[in-house]
């Protein structure tokens, strides 16, 4: 019984790093998810470090570490159940996607809520493959952190189709 309490206080202590770790990412912004810079990394490294006792506790043994990522990944896939099964729910912890230039000129107010600088903007410019802003039509920054360019120069547009479930089963 001793061992089961053990295991169920890895599991919470799991859970709960879990989620504050999602709160403080939705809090300080997605936009460090995109890239990750050098500093952006060792913070990442370090953080996982920091949670690493808060997890297992003084249990360093194979099945307390088995207990706390089982749990990890069970509450994920919950997590992830729950926001596809409510949206709004994903609204809420993801995020909306925020226009940050539209016609070539910059969204200031959006760029301040995403603490998006102008070299940042510039530097995801570029790696589209456009040279200047005043070329953009369209840039978003996503949901998932990223930052998606349409440009001017843009004049091949392509959609991808998702199969339907029904033709996947019929090609197999």
């Amino acid at each position: 019984m001793e061992l089961f309490e053990g295991y169920l206080k890895i599991a919470l202590s799991s859970s709960a790093v879990y989620l504050f770790i999602i709160i403080a990412i939705r809090l300080f912004g997605k936009k460090e998810l995109a890239q990750l810079s050098i500093i952006d990394l060792v913070f990442i490294l370090l953080i996982s470090n920091a949670v690493q006792n808060a997890m297992v506790g003084s249990d360093s043994s194979l099945s307390g570490g088995l207990v706390a990522a089982s749990t990890l990944f069970i509450i994920n896939y919950l997590f992830k159940f729950l926001l596809y099964r409510f949206p709004k729910l994903g609204n809420y912890v993801q995020g909306n996607e925020m226009l940050l230039i539209y016609k070539g000129q910059l969204n200031k107010t959006n760029m301040d809520k995403a603490r998006i600088t102008h070299e940042e903007i510039l530097e995801a410019v570029r790696e589209h493959g456009v040279a200047e802003i005043r070329e953009v039509d369209l840039a978003v920054l996503e949901i998932d952190g990223n930052i998606s360019i349409i440009s001017n120069e843009y004049k091949h547009r392509t959609t991808r189709k998702r199969k339907g479930r029904n033709k996947v089963m019929q090609n197999q």
